[in-house]
């Protein structure tokens, strides 16, 4: 096992204990508050009340579904899933954000049936206070909640503590209408409570979004690629670093490819070495364990190469579909040349082939040309 192998899985361990610790304190909290509510809700006949009391148990659901996904993400790779298990933990996040959309559902038909079949809540001066407390108890939750979620880059825990954050603010609107119900007899609560209920079927279908972009694999970071090319363009040896693809299984499982320009003298020696300080500092610093390096030659001490180079180029480039050039290697004795461009999604990439091998062809036609296309993964 590698030193980088043996990080991830002391990395991995320790997060998974602040996950499951923090979610129990979600539980806990939540359970508490749902069992308030729903007292408060059913003396008071609050519509509203009684809404929030179900969404503070669904929150309590998900912190149980969550510890669940996080123990199942945490198995050790084996024969059959040798990168892990760390997807497991989207699956989850999918389940809560489901159950969410559920309580969503059901809490607006109820809300609805409320509104058009009106009847007046009954405050006290119990439930007035029950609920306040909860809002702070939840803007203290929330705040904990996301906290932790950002010290693990958990993103169920981040997504946790904003909806507790939220449910004070929703709370503190079921308050504000038994205030005004109490002084102006104006019963609004079950408008509030169809607001509260639009607001978390708002919230499921973004979890489920989220954990579906996750699953299928979505646009890396435009900053943290270039971090990630930095890291590795400050190798002395690297000359140029492109086509960075990324991979993720589950939160804090990072892979990712690169190729890296080099000058045509090095050894295989020197290469090796430098494999091997790019892969511990790209992990050092972002956590993403390279697994493999591919190199572009660069032409040395060829006049005639670095002006085919510039001329290829500038010839290259010249069209709205070119995004980007590398990889450039001519080999003058053998009369042939290779490069790469980074072509743009919307282009039709074969008529643009052939019409760059046209091109190029017909200034060189005495060199074999292959062009190899690349597509925007990173930026």
């Amino acid at each position: 096992m590698s030193e980088e192998e043996r990080n991830i899985q002391q990395d991995m361990a320790d997060r998974e204990k602040v996950v499951i610790r923090t979610s129990i304190i979600g539980i806990l909290a939540n359970g508490v508050l749902a069992g308030f509510k729903a007292f408060v809700g059913i003396i008071t006949g609050s519509i509203a009340v009684t809404l929030d009391a179900v969404n503070n148990l669904s929150d309590a659901m998900s912190s149980v579904i969550t510890i669940i996904g996080t123990k199942l993400a945490g198995k050790a790779p084996d024969k059959k899933h040798p990168l892990g298990y760390g997807r497991t933990e989207y699956l989850s996040q999918t389940i809560v954000a489901a159950i969410v959309l559920y309580a969503g559902i059901t809490s607006l038909t109820e809300s609805v049936k409320k509104i058009i079949h009106p009847s007046a809540a009954d405050y006290t001066t119990v439930s007035l206070v029950i609920i306040a407390a909860a809002i702070i108890v939840k803007l203290i939750l929330g705040s904990y909640v996301k906290k932790k979620g950002r010290q693990v880059n958990s993103g169920s825990l981040i997504a946790s503590g904003s909806d507790a954050s939220f449910d004070a603010i929703l709370s503190a609107s079921v308050l504000a209408s038994a205030f005004i119900y109490i002084y102006t007899g104006v019963s609004l609560e079950a408008w509030v409570g169809a607001v509260i209920s639009v607001i978390i079927i708002k919230s499921g279908i973004e979890m489920i979004m989220e954990a579906v972009n996750e699953i299928l694999g979505s646009r890396t970071d435009a900053e943290t690629a270039r971090q990630i090319k930095q890291t590795i363009c400050e190798d002395p040896d690297v000359q140029g670093a492109f086509d960075l693809f990324l991979y993720n299984y589950g939160p804090g499982k990072n892979y990712g490819s690169v190729h890296v320009e080099v000058y045509d003298t090095m050894t295989a020696v020197q290469i090796d070495a430098m494999d091997r300080r790019i892969q511990a500092a790209v992990y050092r610093k972002h956590g993403v364990i390279l697994t493999g390096i591919g190199l572009y030659a660069v032409n040395t001490g060829h006049e005639e190469a670095a002006e085919m180079r510039r001329a290829v180029m500038e010839k290259v480039m010249d069209h709205d579909y070119s995004m980007q050039f590398h990889g450039f290697y001519a080999d003058t004795l053998q009369r042939t040349m290779t490069f790469d461009v980074v072509l743009s999604f919307e282009c039709d990439q074969e008529k643009a082939l052939r019409e760059m091998s046209a091109e190029i062809g017909a200034m060189y036609p005495d060199y074999e040309i292959h062009i190899q296309p690349d597509v925007d993964i990173t930026e």
